[in-house]
C-alpha cells in the first residue's frame, strides 16, 4: 500500500512539475467582469498594444445597460480607420499553454470592420493566436501572427450580429485548437507555430468600436475531454 503511495504521489508531482514548466499552475483561473475598476480609466491587471500601424488605442471601462454582467465593461473607443491595425489588451495573468480562454462581447460600430477578438499563447504584440468574430464579414477566424505577419488557420462563416452580446471562447491542448461562437463549434484545427504557454487578451481591429465583458482565462479541462 505504501508503495501504490509512493508512485500516486510522484505521479501527481511530476504532472505538476510538468505544468508549471509551461508556466501553468492548476488552480489558475482568472475572470475580469470590470466591476470593481473605476469608470472612464482603463481597467486593471491589462497592458496595451497594437500590432502594425496607426493608434494604439483607448481601452475604458464604461457603465453600459444591458452587461452581460453587473454594470460596468471595457470598450475600446478609437475609431482610427487604418486597415492593418490590430489592437490588444492583454491580461498580466494566468500564464498559460492548455487553456480555456472565453469573453462576452458587442460589436457597436466600424465602417472597416466591427470585430471581437481573443489573443492567447501571446509572447508579444508580433506573435501570438487569434481568434476573431467579424460582424461586417459575418464569419469567425483563427490566425496567428508570428513575426507581425498574420496567417490565417481556418474560418467558418455565419451569423455575427452588431449591436448583440455573444460569446466567443478557444481551447487549447497542445497543437488542438478549437473555436466556440455562442456554444457552437465552429473551428476545428491543428497547428504548432506557438507550443509554449503565453498571456491572453482582447482583441480588435482597424476602426472597430467593441465591448467586452466576462473575460476569463482558465486551464484547458483534464486530458482525454474533447475541447
Amino acid at each position: 500500500m505504501r508503495t501504490n503511495l509512493r508512485i500516486v504521489g510522484a505521479a501527481f508531482v511530476a504532472a505538476l512539475i510538468a505544468r508549471t514548466a509551461f508556466g501553468e499552475a492548476p488552480s489558475a483561473i482568472r475572470t475580469w467582469t470590470f466591476e470593481e475598476d473605476g469608470a472612464d480609466l482603463p481597467p486593471a491587471g491589462f497592458t496595451f498594444a497594437r500590432t502594425d500601424g496607426g493608434r494604439l488605442g483607448r481601452w475604458l471601462v464604461r457603465p453600459m445597460a444591458g452587461a452581460p454582467s453587473g454594470e460596468k465593461v471595457v470598450v475600446q473607443l478609437d475609431d482610427d480607420p487604418t486597415r492593418d491595425r490590430y489592437l490588444i489588451a492583454v491580461g498580466t495573468e494566468p500564464v498559460l499553454r492548455d487553456l480555456r480562454v472565453s469573453v462576452r462581447c458587442k460589436p457597436i460600430a466600424g465602417k472597416i470592420d466591427q470585430a471581437c477578438g481573443l489573443v492567447f499563447r501571446y509572447r508579444d504584440e508580433s506573435n501570438y493566436y487569434l481568434t476573431r468574430a467579424n460582424a461586417l464579414e459575418g464569419n469567425v477566424r483563427l490566425y496567428y501572427f508570428r513575426d507581425g505577419k498574420r496567417q490565417q488557420l481556418a474560418s467558418w462563416s455565419g451569423a455575427v450580429q452588431a449591436d448583440r452580446w455573444s460569446e466567443l471562447r478557444a481551447e487549447t491542448r497542445g497543437d488542438h485548437l478549437v473555436v466556440h461562437w455562442n456554444a457552437e463549434k465552429v473551428i476545428d484545427a491543428h497547428d504548432a507555430t506557438f507550443v509554449d504557454a503565453g498571456r491572453s487578451g482582447l482583441w480588435t481591429k482597424a476602426d472597430s468600436v467593441t465591448a467586452f465583458d466576462d473575460f476569463t482565462v482558465a486551464p484547458a479541462e483534464p486530458t482525454g475531454t474533447a475541447p
